[in-house]
């Protein structure tokens, strides 16, 4: 089917299948969970700067909804597909399922470079996409957040453009907006803010000491590579190299991130930073240090690079960015890698209080938000570590036996209909 040609699918369902051979699931659970519950395929036209029309190709793909409604990013991003859509649904189930959301999966996106456009088509193209999904979105439905290419800007035109069509604002449509129109302080730095609360906590559970003598790598320095980077300068470690898709930047001493954000504040992309040695993406995965935190796109770790990875801890901050057969050689090199589903899930857990938030119409504070985040990541870490001990497995198998297992008794007790 054509949600399986990529082989990021392929790799999920590898995962999904295993992880549900080590825990017995039932094989009717997982037959159904490997397909998306619905999938759209939306053509956008846009009126461009030059008065031309131009058609983008969007998705919005559903994965499961059996434990609420589904929640997930969109994406805008050249290498957008129905595929690779459907694959980070899946992942969204999982993550919702194992942090215990009352939440299930889905995401959304469209293929184009949103670097070629400008503001006005940007909004152009993202309202007239909000118009193609309406059906398919809702508070109640499918509530959409920022991901790759997208922003709070975004979801403020997307919330804008439903309510419009509603006659009403609708602040539980998206999450990930700006404060003014009802996002929640602490969404913006969420995910990368989750990523070093579970290293956290990998740190005690491998006694290994967080300190100046750390050093640290990321790969990615957008919303989530940046927030994560700056925390761990912010607990003690040295961060010693970052990257855009332009390539990075390493400096064994340390890097000055302020100095870094407004290099790039300036120039747009890390390229020419005068303060430290430019390396490739491909290089910076496999530079001596403690921590690695990819942050970037799926498949960056793969069985032709993962002996060289010198790191003692991965900390997924992107969806996917290890594949299946790199997972068993870190796992041989004893690695630890806390999985996308489990790292980066701060950002739809604040997503999850964002949501309420506006339901509620009740706000809370900045401190409320990441007390409650270092609750839930450090509990849901414990459980899955204890996972991996007790079935002798690495951390992604673990994390995923600890979200199918909720997953599953909830489709079981629901029952097959008709």
């Amino acid at each position: 089917m054509i949600w399986e040609e990529s082989t990021f699918y392929q790799n999920a369902v590898k995962q999904l299948e295993y992880a549900g051979q080590v825990m017995n699931l039932d094989p009717n659970v997982l037959t159904r969970l490997k397909m998306p519950k619905r999938a759209l395929i939306v053509s956008v036209p846009v009126r461009m700067d030059d008065g031309n029309i131009k058609v983008f190709e969007g998705y919005r793909v559903h994965h499961s909804m059996s434990m609420g409604p589904a929640k997930g990013g969109i994406r805008y991003h050249p290498s957008v597909s129905l595929s690779e859509t459907a694959a980070l649904a899946m992942l969204m189930t999982f993550k919702c399922s194992l942090m215990n959301l009352p939440l299930g999966g889905g995401k959304g996106g469209i293929a184009v470079d949103p670097s070629k456009l400008s503001r006005g088509e940007k909004q152009r193209l993202t309202r007239r996409y909000t118009t193609e999904i309406l059906p398919f979105i809702g508070p109640e439905k499918d509530i959409p957040a920022p991901d790759v290419g997208t922003d709070s800007q975004t979801m403020a035109w997307i919330l804008d453009t439903y309510s419009q069509e509603l006659g009403y604002c609708v602040p539980g449509v998206v999450t990930g907006k700006p404060i003014e129109v009802g996002g929640s302080l602490g969404r913006e730095e969420a995910t990368g803010r989750g990523v070093v609360y579970t290293i956290i906590e990998a740190s005690k559970a491998l006694n290994i000491k967080l300190d100046e003598n750390t050093k640290v790598a990321v790969q990615g320095f957008g919303n989530v590579g940046r927030a994560a980077a700056k925390k761990m300068q912010k607990i003690g470690t040295t961060v010693v190299a970052v990257s855009d898709y332009t390539g990075g930047i390493y400096n064994p001493k340390g890097l000055d991130l302020d100095h870094v954000s407004a290099y790039i504040a300036k120039n747009k992309t890390l390229g020419g930073y005068p303060e430290a040695e430019a390396i490739s993406n491909e290089q910076l995965l496999e530079l001596p240090c403690d921590i690695l935190i990819p942050a970037a796109l799926e498949g960056q770790i793969t069985d032709k690079n993962a002996a060289k990875v010198k790191a003692k801890i991965i900390a997924e901050g992107a969806n996917g960015p290890t594949e299946s057969a790199a997972d068993k050689i870190l796992f041989e090199k004893n690695v630890f890698v806390i999985p996308d589903i489990l790292a980066n899930a701060g950002g739809v857990v604040v997503s999850y209080f964002e949501w309420v938030q506006g339901i509620q119409k009740l706000f809370w504070t900045e401190k409320e938000v990441n007390n409650k985040l270092f609750e839930i990541m450090s509990n849901t870490f414990a459980k899955v570590y204890a996972v991996s001990l007790e079935k002798k497995v690495n951390m992604r198998t673990a994390a995923l036996i600890c979200g199918i297992d909720r997953l599953s008794k909830a489709m079981l007790s629901r029952g097959f209909f008709p």
